[in-house]
């Protein structure tokens, strides 16, 4: 039997309303996902129309701030069916901000995450700093139990010079910060991989634009989503291709995806 390969996709719609109204759908199929995860839907869960929820082949599950209205927000689209959703990671000062969706397929666990942007204040560089702490202590203790783990989303940090247009120029913004790019560091020192630059060492691709300034037509771009794996992904030879997918419209984002081979 020929090995099954599924297509994994991640993007940062910015408003699931807006991007509706740019052919989301038509853009769906052509990603042609087994998994899609969005993030920034900015909807409650009453504000979900038929239209949003049920796109055709797939199931959709969905995660919203419970503080703030129109903030936030993530959602998944399956082709497969999980044999478990679970929302947030039991901490409410995280959890509250409806970031985080786990489906667990069984062979792989697969997080979609919208982690925090720390540009606001002081407060919120931390709260970002804090929530990487909480979110991947709670993935390595799955990591530990032996399990496989797919975290993708905006992780709001571009991670080396190569992953930014301008990166003197935003070495005191958040978002490229020193103490946000030792985290990332942290992350991967601690056995995850970033599956795009594991597949793309030198490659120069962004994932988000500035609407101003005509950025993503000059291409004056941050790379800051992502797809990383617990390195045993890696070892076991699992990642088929990591991409990011800069002609698909519609956000200030663009899909970013990974084509694995699931775990036996």
């Amino acid at each position: 039997m020929p090995e099954q390969t599924l297509n994994l996709a991640s993007w940062n719609v910015n408003g699931l309303r807006a991007v509706f109204k740019k052919d989301f759908t038509a853009s769906v199929a052509r990603l042609d996902a087994d998994v899609l995860g969005i993030q920034e839907t900015k909807l409650q869960g009453h504000q979900l129309t038929p239209e949003m929820t049920d796109l055709p082949g797939y199931q959709s599950y969905w995660s919203h701030a419970r503080t703030k209205k129109g903030y936030s927000g993530v959602g998944v689209y399956s082709r497969l069916a999980p044999r478990a959703v679970r929302h947030g990671i039991g901490i409410p000062r995280f959890d509250d901000e409806g970031r985080i969706l786990e489906l667990d397929f069984g062979s792989f666990l697969f997080f979609n995450v919208y982690f925090p942007n720390g540009q606001m204040s002081e407060a919120r560089l931390q709260y970002k700093l804090d929530f990487y702490e909480a979110f991947f202590a709670y993935t390595d203790a799955y990591v530990k139990q032996g399990r496989r783990v797919v975290i993708c989303g905006d992780y709001n940090t571009a991670h080396n010079e190569i992953d930014l247009k301008n990166p003197k120029a935003n070495q005191n913004t958040s978002g490229f910060l020193r103490i946000e790019r030792d985290w990332l560091d942290r992350i991967i020192a601690n056995g995850y991989v970033d599956t795009f630059r594991h597949c793309h060492p030198h490659a120069i691709k962004y994932s988000w634009w500035t609407y101003r300034f005509r950025a993503r037509e000059r291409n004056a771009g941050w790379r800051i989503d992502y797809f990383f794996v617990d390195r045993a992904m890696i070892d076991g030879g699992h990642i088929r291709e990591a991409y990011i997918d800069n002609d698909t419209m519609g956000s200030d984002h663009c899909p970013v995806g990974l084509k694995l081979i699931p775990p036996a």
